[in-house]
């Protein structure tokens, strides 16, 4: 089965206490993408001006990720300008230039509108809604948010998640969004808006998965150096996607525990290196040697 990825594309520049560095491949739709591209083909779907540099558009055709859903048009690529503090868990946002993303009116070829499972990285609730109208195959919907949609369309956000098979958001923004401070209740209380599965994400500290009859939790795996975690949550839901599309049969929740230990994995190795670097550098041979390590370090005898 193929992947459905629908989100931003972007140009980053990402200021740590060590390290700038600028124009880096961004975007939610990036990181999901080239994490889905390791177990399913991918169909990516988003907006960039003609500014976007060729390079970008090599490495997805590199990952044999279709980009025939790819608008371009004339202006500039969306831009994120962000900075770390010695506590990585947490950015301050520098600068934000919506560009081209303010045009985006997502359309899908129909192959992409086919796809089986579908991902709705974040971006706003409209486009991901706009996207969902189009699909054809009765997905298996995945939907990413954040703080920004939960305060200024929280209305369509709560349309979108009666329509999706699980949602997925931070911890910070559960907590926000269900005004509560205890993680298993805000799960619950995520869960009772529509979606019928919740995750969690935790950061460093891995994530939670909630269903109406089963709960599910890992941690992340342990690095040692983190460069840069920019595009880390993104990452985490790409790889859930294309765990789920390579399975041949309706996802169970055992799958999407497996998912989610798969997305952790290749999240650890976005963290490593400044934007899609690592990412993009990483064998699946590099991706299966680490999930071995990680479910060793995470089991114990009965």
């Amino acid at each position: 089965m193929s992947v459905l990825v629908a989100g931003s594309v972007a140009l980053d520049s990402i200021h740590t206490n060590a390290e700038i560095h600028n124009d880096l491949l961004g975007g939610s739709a990036s990181y999901a993408s080239l994490a889905a591209a390791f177990s399913s083909k991918v169909h990516l779907c988003a907006i960039v001006g003609t500014d976007f540099p060729a390079e970008h558009r090599d490495l997805f055709a590199r990952r044999s990720i279709c980009t025939a859903n790819i608008d371009t048009v004339e202006g500039r690529t969306f831009r994120w300008t962000g900075k770390y503090h010695e506590d990585m868990n947490h950015r301050e946002t520098l600068d934000v230039s919506i560009d081209v993303l303010e045009k985006f009116n997502p359309r899908l070829t129909p192959e992409a509108a086919a796809a089986r499972v579908v991902l709705l990285a974040n971006m706003s609730p409209d486009n991901q809604l706009a996207v969902l109208d189009q699909c054809t195959a009765q997905p298996f919907v995945i939907a990413d948010s954040m703080d920004l949609w939960i305060n200024i369309a929280r209305p369509r956000l709560l349309d979108l998640m009666q329509r999706v098979d699980l949602f997925v958001i931070n911890e910070d923004e559960a907590r926000m969004f269900t005004e509560c401070s205890n993680l298993v209740t805000a799960g619950r209380r995520l869960l009772a808006m529509g979606p019928r599965h919740v995750v969690v994400k935790k950061g460093e500290h891995g994530a939670m998965l909630f269903s109406p009859s089963h709960f599910f939790t890992t941690p992340a795996y342990p690095l040692t150096h983190v460069a840069d975690p920019t595009g880390a949550g993104d990452t985490f839901a790409g790889g859930l996607a294309g765990s789920l599309a390579a399975s041949p049969h309706a996802p169970e929740f055992k799958d999407l525990a497996n998912g989610i230990v798969h997305g952790s994995v290749l999240a650890s190795f976005t963290c490593e290196a400044f934007g899609v670097k690592r990412l993009a550098e990483t064998t699946s041979a590099e991706a299966a040697g680490r999930t071995a390590e990680f479910r060793a370090c995470t089991s114990w005898g009965s």
